[in-house]
Order: C-alpha cells, then sequence, then structure tokens
C-alpha cells in the first residue's frame, strides 16, 4: 500500500491549485499585460520622436520584448502549476515538443525545402524569378525563405516549402543575360514585314542593348489585330524594366509616324445574369 501511494505521489504532475495560487496566478497576468502594454505605448512614443534607422531599430524590439516578457509570465506560472520534478517536467517538455511539431509543421518543411533549393538551386542571389504573384531578384536565401526585391522596392520573403506544389520561374538562371518582351499590338490592315523592320530597329538602337545577344520580332495574328513580341536582352538584368520602357516609348512613336493604327477592342456592355 505504501508503494502505491508513492508511486501515486511520484506519477502527480499538477498541483492542487488554492485560492492563493489563483491570486498569484491573476496576478502575473496582469502585471504581464501591463508591462506589454506599457512597453509598446512607450516605445511607440520614443520612436515618434526619432527618425530613419533608430526609429525602425527601436521599433524592431517591440515584438521581441513582447516575446520576453511573454515567455518570463510562463516560467513563472509553470511552477505553480506542475510538480517541479524531472519526471514531470520530462512529461510536459515531451507533451510540448509534440504539440510544437503539429503546430510547426510547415516551418519544418520550408527548412528542409531550404536544403533541396542549395542542392538544387532554383533560385540563387542574383537571379531575377517569380514565385506566385511575386517576381522580383533574389537578395538572400535562407533556410527558411528566401527574399525577394520586387520592381516596386518591396522585399517580399516566400518560404521555401512553396517548392513542393509551385513552379519556379527563374528568368536568368545565375546568368547576366535576361530576355525581355515589349508587346506591340497593331490594326491587322499593314505591312507586317516594314512593323518587323522598324521593331527591331528600335531594339539596335536602344542604349541598353547587350549587341552579343539575338533580337526577334515575333509575329502572331488575333482575333482582333497583330500582336508583334520584340524580344532582346539588356546589357544587365537589373537594367530590364527601363529597357522595356525604352523600348515601348520608341517603338510606339515610330509606329505612330508611320501613320500605323494600333489594335482596340470595344468594351462589351455586361448583359447581367443569364436567366
Amino acid at each position: 500500500m505504501n508503494d502505491a501511494l508513492a508511486n501515486t505521489e511520484s506519477t502527480k504532475i499538477f498541483r492542487d491549485i488554492d485560492l492563493l495560487t489563483v491570486v498569484e496566478i491573476a496576478v502575473i497576468l496582469l502585471v504581464t499585460v501591463a508591462l506589454i502594454i506599457a512597453m509598446q505605448r512607450g516605445l511607440n512614443w520614443i520612436g515618434q520622436r526619432l527618425y530613419g534607422q533608430r526609429r525602425l531599430t527601436l521599433l524592431a524590439l517591440v515584438p521581441l520584448l513582447r516575446l520576453l516578457i511573454g515567455i518570463t509570465a510562463v516560467i513563472l506560472i509553470v511552477p505553480l502549476v506542475i510538480e517541479p520534478s524531472l519526471q514531470n517536467m520530462v512529461a510536459v517538455l515531451g507533451t510540448v515538443g509534440i504539440a510544437l511539431g503539429f503546430a510547426l509543421k510547415d516551418y519544418a518543411s520550408s527548412l528542409l525545402a531550404g536544403v533541396v533549393a542549395i542542392g538544387e538551386k532554383p533560385y540563387r542571389n542574383g537571379d531575377w524569378v517569380r514565385i506566385g504573384d511575386h517576381y522580383g531578384e533574389v537578395m538572400h536565401v535562407g533556410m527558411r525563405s528566401v527574399e525577394l526585391v520586387t520592381a516596386d522596392d518591396d522585399r517580399v520573403s516566400v518560404p521555401h516549402n512553396r517548392l513542393w506544389n509551385e513552379a519556379i520561374v527563374n528568368s536568368n538562371d545565375g546568368k547576366p543575360r535576361l530576355l525581355c518582351v515589349a508587346p506591340f499590338y497593331l490594326h491587322p490592315a499593314h505591312d507586317a514585314a516594314a512593323v518587323r523592320a522598324m521593331l527591331r530597329d528600335v531594339a539596335l538602337t536602344s542604349p541598353y542593348l547587350d549587341l552579343d545577344s539575338p533580337v526577334e520580332v515575333i509575329a502572331t495574328e488575333q482575333p482582333w489585330g497583330t500582336e508583334y513580341r520584340l524580344k532582346a536582352y539588356p546589357v544587365d538584368s537589373g537594367q530590364q524594366f527601363r529597357f522595356v520602357t525604352d523600348l515601348t516609348v520608341r517603338g510606339k512613336a515610330l509606329l505612330s509616324r508611320h501613320g500605323l493604327r494600333f489594335a482596340a477592342t470595344a468594351a462589351v456592355p455586361d448583359a447581367g445574369p443569364v436567366a
């Protein structure tokens, strides 16, 4: 009987909760909430009076300090609820580990995909890639995510686990050359050979053109007119947007000077839901 009682005591995980324990836990929670609110308001108040990098660095401390305060509160509350024995700590930590494993399965998947990305190299620093709706230059390949900087100077962090079920479009694949395409849409009544020659001249006279790379003009007939795709390579992949803009502006001006009509489609009014 004594052995059974000893085993029962040794397997007891949670302490007996009395009124004093409840009060202590409530005080810890109230102090924690008060500290978080005071910290956030105080740092935001100070941040509004700073400028530049100092302000950004100070505001970046808010989530870190909030996390530290929360962890401290948990460390203070756990001994009030759980018997502080080695067996109990192992059991609690094991349960927490399983819960974290389920909660962080996507994080673990991203880490594994990061290892695959380092080996297979679907993107590297300096590559211009499209992942989903995001297109930009790869600035950093971390263990969990890849950081892109878009044409609008937005920094986008994309987790590596997108590798498992999404196509990764790499525009230059580790090379300095990157193909740019400037589309033009013309009315079908025109001399197609002359248009191709004019668009080719537009590319060959661009200051951004890589002269060692080919220039192509692809024409396809559409129901609304003729589509031309002027394809060429800039000297540097970072010049792609200026290059396409230069081709588009000068190409449109040249075609207009020769009296060519651009294609236009009439807007079809919404007829509403079909009965």
